[in-house]
């Protein structure tokens, strides 16, 4: 029995996705100036360093330095239907709501370019993935569901077995758990490279990044309970007592435990080009290739889930000392910004994310149907010296099968949109205020089990709000 409920904890192997805009590993919004304006793949800005590096070539001689703080807040909620959620205790409903709280109250980062005629180097620090933690005060609906199985299979076997001894009708009555999860994940990027100008209007970049994860993953089952009910016969009363407490020693024994480190350290090679062809119009486009990170574990389990993760290889990925894969994918972006006026510039871009090739954990990618694909689309338009009000929008698409969903690891289709102004305080300083609203769609998913169909229902919500701050000297 106690075997058999430690695949319950360790079916929902944690996972965070990111708390920003962008794929299952990769913020691409760094800024304020990107929650005004979404689509930033071709703007020439000191802002919009991370998404066009070779842009910089087109900025003004000397010095440019953006520094942005953004506050991102998030749930995740899950519906899971399950028939033996009417055993629970405390909530005897078919559905089950669970949702994870996720909040980054300071997202820092900043830019910086020195362009000098045709050269230019620059650098920028940012959080590239994750950037938040994810709470579960109640555990998980995949969690409970396999709990309340393996709970009323072992203890129904129980119950038969002494009734046929003692002719007694002692009955299932109900369970109870005490369930907690929470993930953070953190990685850290910091990029340098140069631009040159080939032609006055045509400009490359290469640089590096390097990424530093920095995650922890924390969970707990224990108090586990099964309740015994009296049947008809007078001899119930005389052995339940038995019966109750030799269960509670059973569940006892399946009291889970484990808080996880993990850090790792990758090179992110990065590419770049920018074509001014004209004052109206700007092409660029930018590839990052695959960032690969192993990711080193130091965990503290008590004594039987370290026994149990010795043998079962889901568990094991936690263990003490281990390395396991977090490879950030591959990412292509091309954009394009016409300004037909002076005052106005409108700008659309595309984006893919390499998922299916970016390796983690148990081959996880393999669950991937295609990679993710974005599209972004924007405006803005300077009502005069002092102020200019922009707007942004952006579709992501990801392509999951049922298998690769989980209640900690999910991410579903969504579309954002952004808008915020820019006050241009002087000649060589302005401050960008920028907001921004993730609409989800509701994936569901069903899954097979010997005790009926569980049904997942998943969504989520996200809001970022940021403010910047731009200089030139």
């Amino acid at each position: 029995m106690i075997k058999k409920l430690v695949f319950g904890f360790v079916f929902t192997a944690f996972g965070a996705a990111t708390m920003m805009a962008g794929g299952l590993l990769t913020n691409t919004n760094q800024s304020a100036s990107f929650l005004r304006q979404i689509s930033q793949d071709a703007t020439i800005d000191i802002t919009s360093n991370i998404n066009n590096p070779a842009g910089a070539a087109f900025l003004d001689n000397g010095f440019h330095l953006s520094i942005n703080l953004q506050n991102a807040k998030q749930t995740r909620e899950v519906d899971t239907t399950f028939p033996l959620f009417a055993y629970n205790i405390n909530n005897n409903q078919p559905t089950h709501l669970y949702k994870g709280d996720a909040y980054a109250p300071v997202l820092p980062s900043f830019q910086l370019a020195y362009v000098k005629d045709r050269w230019s180097v620059s650098a920028n620090f940012a959080i590239n993935g994750g950037g938040g933690k994810c709470e579960y005060d109640k555990g998980l609906g995949t969690f409970e569901a396999l709990y309340a199985s393996q709970i009323y299979s072992n203890v129904a076997t129980a119950l038969a077995q002494t009734n046929a001894a003692y002719g007694s009708t002692l009955a299932f009555g109900g369970y109870d758990i005490n369930a907690y999860m929470k993930g953070r994940q953190y990685y850290f990027g910091f990029a340098v490279g140069g631009t040159y100008k080939i032609t006055e209007n045509l400009a490359g970049y290469v640089g590096l990044r390097g990424v530093y994860a920095n995650c922890n993953y924390n969970g707990w089952v224990e108090d586990a309970t099964a309740r015994i009910v009296a049947g008809t016969s007078p001899v119930d009363a005389a052995i339940i007592s038995t019966v109750q407490q030799k269960l509670d020693g059973q569940l006892a024994q399946a009291a889970l435990s484990l808080n996880c480190d993990q850090k790792g350290f990758g090179v992110t090679p990065i590419i770049g080009i920018d074509w001014k062809i004209n004052e109206q119009w700007n092409l660029a486009a930018k590839y990052e290739f695959k960032t690969r990170i192993r990711l080193e574990n130091k965990t503290e389990m008590n004594a039987y889930t370290t026994q149990v993760a010795q043998s079962n290889p889901t568990l094991g990925q936690f263990a003490d000392g281990k390395k396991v894969a977090g490879d950030i994918p591959a990412f292509f972006a091309i954009g394009a910004q016409y300004s037909p006026i002076s005052q106005l510039r409108i700008n659309a871009g595309y984006h893919f994310y390499d998922d299916c090739h970016a390796t983690a954990y148990g081959d996880k990618q393999k669950g991937i149907d295609s990679g993710t694909w974005e599209i972004t689309a924007g405006a803005e338009y300077d009502i005069c010296n002092f102020v200019t009000v922009s707007a942004g929008w952006q579709t992501t698409n990801y392509n999951l099968s049922d298998a690769y969903m989980n209640d900690l690891s999910f991410t579903t289709s969504s579309n954002s949109l952004g808008g915020g102004v820019r006050l241009n305080v002087s000649s060589r300083a302005s401050i960008d205020l920028g907001y921004m609203q993730t609409l989800y769609s509701t994936r569901d998913v069903t899954t097979a089990t010997q005790a009926g169909d569980k049904k997942d229902s998943y969504t989520r919500t996200n809001r970022v709000l940021g403010i910047g701050f731009n200089l030139k000297f």
